[in-house]
Parts: structure tokens; sequence; C-alpha cells
């Protein structure tokens, strides 16, 4: 006996199917990325005829290289600041004169996604030499004190100091990076800084009030205040600089700036997160970097976010440091003038384009 189907209970099968088909497509998306953004294919960059090839060993674990032309540079990299990281990796590689000489070396937080991060990195730089190495968000996040701003308390925000722990032993210097800069010129220069007798290079800024980054308490401890007494500490920005592994490494210079956030942890001696621990073991004995390798500040201070003019002088790089971020702003149509430079690295696709 032939059973007909009701036009209602037609009805209700389609209704089923479809729920079932957008519900296993929930579940699809939630598992498999943490990235909501789609991002265009950044156009492939070549070595000008004068560069020096190097060799990189395929068949190791990671990504090597140890020619002395080649530029190592780190990042960290999160769902967050995404959009941030794939507008300074094109600005490097556009304004490289060996751009397949460098090494891009990206660390993650151990509760990222690891696999999603890789695959926006590869569809966008298919070409890219790179390696993504995990920080446990552990290692610190009990040293961790409250700062001003939140943004300012993520783990990873502290991977800077572990680098000489995380990357290989072969990288000896390693250009450091923020995600919320553009370079607008050839990193290579920056990489070959000379560092003389010291651990790291970066800009200093000596007209700025180096007491407005610890608290009274610790310029009234004598004991505390006295790191400074044999220095003439600068502040300085540790979201650009170039780094020496191996004189890291030999000093220990973690457990340095571990012994101070576990100091702040007892006694409040600073507001700002990571770079305060930076500055107590480097400020005043740092090489020196031309101001135009980090034209920071972009983003405002830490409080309003206003807009901010560049400092004097030429510029090598641009950092939008501070609390509000340029892909924010003109997101939200409220943009200052600046963003307008960043504006052309952004590789974020359009939300009907027709490739995505």
């Amino acid at each position: 006996m032939i059973q007909l189907i009701t036009p209602f209970f037609l009805l209700f099968l389609l209704l089923r199917s479809s729920t079932a088909t957008a519900t296993t497509t929930t579940l699809t998306a939630t598992t498999t990325t943490t990235i909501s953004q789609q991002f265009k294919e950044a156009p492939k960059f070549y070595n000008s005829p004068e560069c020096p090839s190097i060799v990189i060993n395929t068949h190791a674990p990671t990504t090597t290289a140890t020619d002395a032309s080649t530029v190592h540079v780190a990042m960290t990299l999160d769902a967050a600041y995404i959009r941030g990281s794939m507008a300074a990796i094109l600005s490097v590689l556009q304004h490289s004169s060996c751009p397949e000489n460098i090494i891009f070396h990206f660390v993650t937080s151990s509760s990222s996604n690891t696999a999603v991060l890789r695959a926006t990195i590869v569809n966008s730089f298919t070409y890219l030499k790179f390696n993504i190495y995990r920080f446990e968000d552990s290692l610190v996040s009990g040293l961790i004190s409250t700062s001003i701003r939140a943004a300012l308390d993520c783990p990873l925000n502290y991977a800077r100091s572990y680098l000489a722990n995380i990357l290989p032993i072969h990288v000896s210097r390693v250009v450091y990076l923020d995600s919320d800069l553009v370079l607008v010129d050839d990193i290579a220069k920056l990489a070959a800084t000379p560092l003389g007798d010291s651990i790291l290079a970066a800009p200093e800024y000596c007209n700025a009030n180096f007491a407005f980054y610890f608290t009274p308490t610790f310029w009234s401890n004598p004991s505390l205040s006295s790191t400074f007494s044999d220095r003439k500490p600068c502040y300085f920005n540790t979201g650009v600089m170039v780094m020496d592994l191996d004189r890291w490494r030999a000093g220990e210079y973690t457990t340095k700036i571990e012994e101070w956030m576990e100091l702040q942890k007892r006694m409040r001696i600073y507001e700002l997160g990571s770079l305060p621990p930076f500055l107590l073991v480097f400020a005043g004995k740092i090489a020196p970097v031309n101001h135009r390798w980090n034209q920071h500040g972009l983003g405002g201070d830490n409080y309003r976010g206003l807009c901010r003019d560049l400092h004097p002088g030429p510029v090598s790089l641009l950092h939008w440091s501070g609390k509000s971020k340029p892909w924010v702003r003109l997101d939200a149509e409220r943009p200052c003038p600046l963003d307008a430079l960043w504006a052309p690295y952004d590789l974020l696709k359009p939300p009907f384009s027709f490739d995505s």
C-alpha cells in the first residue's frame, strides 16, 4: 500500500532538514575557526638581483637558516590582533629589498587555535617562510599584576620576555615587532643595528618623564630606586626591538625580568604591564636606534586614545601603540588622520566580496 505524503508532513521534513543542516554548519564553524575575518591573498615579493641567497633546511622540524643575510622577525599572533598582524607582515615584505631572506617567528598563546592561525597566514602569504611556537600562558599568568588597561594583562603580551627560550637556538638575533605597526622602509636596515656590548637596541626617548613609569612606592624606597643609580635611564618602547638572543640566554635575562614581576606582586611598583620590567632591567643599557624606526603612540594614550601627530623627523615605522587601533577606528568611520597611512596594508576582504 502506498502512503501519501501530505503537504504538512512534507513541510515538517523540510524544516527538520534545514534545522539539522544549520546546526551542523554552526558546530563546524565554532569548532574549526576562531577568526571571523577573511583576508585577501597578498602579492608575492621577490629578492632584488643583489640579494645573497640563503639555504633553507626543509628537512628540519622548523624552517632554519643561519646565513648572516637572513633577517629573523618575531611577532605574537592571536585572533584579536590578526588583522593588524597581517598588515604588519605585508608592510615588512613590501618594503624589503630581500623579502625572500626574511623568516617570521610567530608566537601564539597555548589556548589559541594554532591550526586556524597558520591557515590564515598561509592563505594570504602562500610563499612566506615562517614558524609558529606555542607560548604556555602558565609560565607568566601567576606573575601578571593588573594594569591600567586590560589588554596589557594578556599573557601573550609578556611572550617577548621569553623569546630566547621559545625560538630555536640557531636564532641569535631577532627583530621583535608588535602587531599594531607598519614599516615603510627596509627591515634589514633595522636588523643590522650595531649592538655593541648591549643585549638589545631600541629607539630611546630621554625627554619623557621616566619617573612616570613607576609608583611613588618605588621611588621612595632607596633599595629599589638605586637600581638606576649607575645609569642614565630613558624610556623606550618594547614594541620595536633588536635583540641578541645569545647574550640574553647567557645572561639569563628572562629570570631577571621575572624577579621584578614577582616583586610587583608583593608591592605595587609600576602600573603599565610588561613594559616596566624591561625598563628596570635594560633602561640606560641599550643600544640606541634612530627615532624614525618607532613613530609610536599613534593609538593615543592608554586612557582616551586621542588622535596624535607624528613626531618631528623622518619615518621608517609607524606604530599605533596606545588604546586605539587604526582598524577599529576605520570600521567605526571615526579614523584619525594618520590611520589613512595604515589602510593600504589592510588585507581584510570586504564583507560581500565576490571571492569570499
